[in-house]
C-alpha cells in the first residue's frame, strides 16, 4: 500500500465526470491520501461532494437517476440565454449534501468558473460551496449563468478545464489530474458507421422509409459540428495545461460511447474511471 499525499484535480466533462468517483475510490484503496482538491464543472461538483464526506451517498443517489428522473430535475426556462435554470438539480443534491462554507471543509478546495463579461477565470476558495459548484457547472446556453458581484459566471471549462495550477499544494504531495475532457473520436466514428450500416440494411418498413427521406450523412450536421469543435478546443486546453504543470500522475480517460448528458449510466462511467485509474497507477508502480 502506498502512503502518499495527493493534490487532486478533476476536469470538466459533463456526465463523463462521474468517472471521477471511480478514480477517487481507486486512489483511496491504493492508500493515497487526498489532502487538497480543485475541480472544474463536473469535477467541481464531484470534488465538492467528496470534500463534504458524502461521495458514497452521492453515488447511491446517482443510481436512482434514469431518463424520467432527469426530466423531473430539469427546470426548463424561456430565457433567451439559457434552456435550464439549474436550481432543481442543486436543491436535490443539497437534500443529502450540506452547503457549507468552503473554508470550513476538512481539506482545501477550489472551484473554477468563467466570467462571461471579461473572459477571465474566477476562483472559488471561500464562501458557499454550492454557489461555487453552481457557477462552475453553468454550461453556456444550457444552464442559467450565475450573477455575482457584477460578473456573469459560466462553466469553468471555458477557461481552465483541468485546473492543475489552482489546487493548493503542500510539501511532499504529488499532483494527480483526472482528465475526462477527451473523446475517442476514432471509436465514435466506427460506432456511428456501424449504426448507419445497420439502419441501411434494416428490414423494418419504417426504417426503410426513413432511409429514403434522410441523407446518408445525417450524423454530420450543424449541431455535431459545433459540439465537436467545442470539445476539441476544451481538449486542447487541457493538454496544454498538463504540459505546463506536468502532473506526477495524469489519468487520461477518453470515452467513445458516453456523452455530456448520460447521467443515467453512472455505474458504467464510474467503472471506466476505476479501470483507467488502476491502469495508470499500475504503470507508475516500480
Amino acid at each position: 500500500m502506498t502512503q502518499q499525499d495527493v493534490a487532486l484535480v478533476l476536469s470538466s466533462g459533463g456526465a463523463r465526470g462521474l468517472a471521477h468517483i471511480g478514480a477517487i475510490e481507486v486512489l483511496e484503496q491504493q492508500g493515497y491520501r487526498i489532502t487538497s482538491i480543485a475541480g472544474c464543472s463536473m469535477g467541481a461538483l464531484i470534488g465538492g461532494v467528496y470534500a463534504t464526506g458524502k461521495l458514497e451517498q452521492f453515488r447511491e443517489w446517482m443510481k436512482t437517476i434514469d431518463r424520467k428522473r432527469m426530466l423531473e430535475l430539469t427546470d426548463f426556462s424561456l430565457s433567451l440565454n439559457h434552456l435550464v435554470k439549474g436550481s432543481r438539480i442543486i436543491e436535490a443534491i443539497m437534500e443529502f449534501v450540506p452547503d457549507v462554507p468552503i473554508e470550513q471543509l476538512p481539506i482545501p478546495y477550489c472551484a473554477v468558473a468563467t466570467d462571461w463579461n471579461t473572459g477571465r477565470e474566477v476562483l472559488f476558495r471561500r464562501g458557499s460551496l454550492f454557489q461555487a459548484i453552481r457557477a462552475s457547472i453553468s454550461l453556456p446556453s444550457f444552464y442559467e449563468p450565475v450573477h455575482r458581484d457584477g460578473m456573469i459566471l459560466i462553466d469553468g471549462g471555458v477557461t481552465n478545464p483541468i485546473p492543475l495550477n489552482r489546487v493548493e499544494r503542500r510539501d511532499g504531495d504529488i499532483l494527480v489530474g483526472i482528465d475526462v475532457s477527451g473523446h475517442d473520436y476514432a471509436a465514435q466514428s466506427k460506432i456511428q458507421h456501424e449504426l448507419a450500416e445497420k439502419r441501411k440494411h434494416s428490414s423494418s418498413l419504417s426504417q426503410q422509409i426513413l432511409n429514403k427521406l434522410l441523407p446518408d450523412n445525417i450524423e454530420f450536421n450543424y449541431y455535431s459540428m459545433l459540439s465537436r469543435v467545442n470539445s476539441i478546443m476544451i481538449r486542447q486546453n487541457s493538454l496544454l495545461m498538463a504540459q505546463l504543470m506536468k502532473p506526477d500522475v495524469l489519468v487520461d480517460i477518453q470515452m467513445s460511447r458516453f456523452t455530456t448528458f448520460d447521467f443515467d449510466k453512472s455505474e458504467k462511467i464510474i467503472a471506466i474511471g476505476r479501470q483507467k485509474t488502476q491502469q495508470t497507477l499500475d504503470r507508475r508502480a516500480p
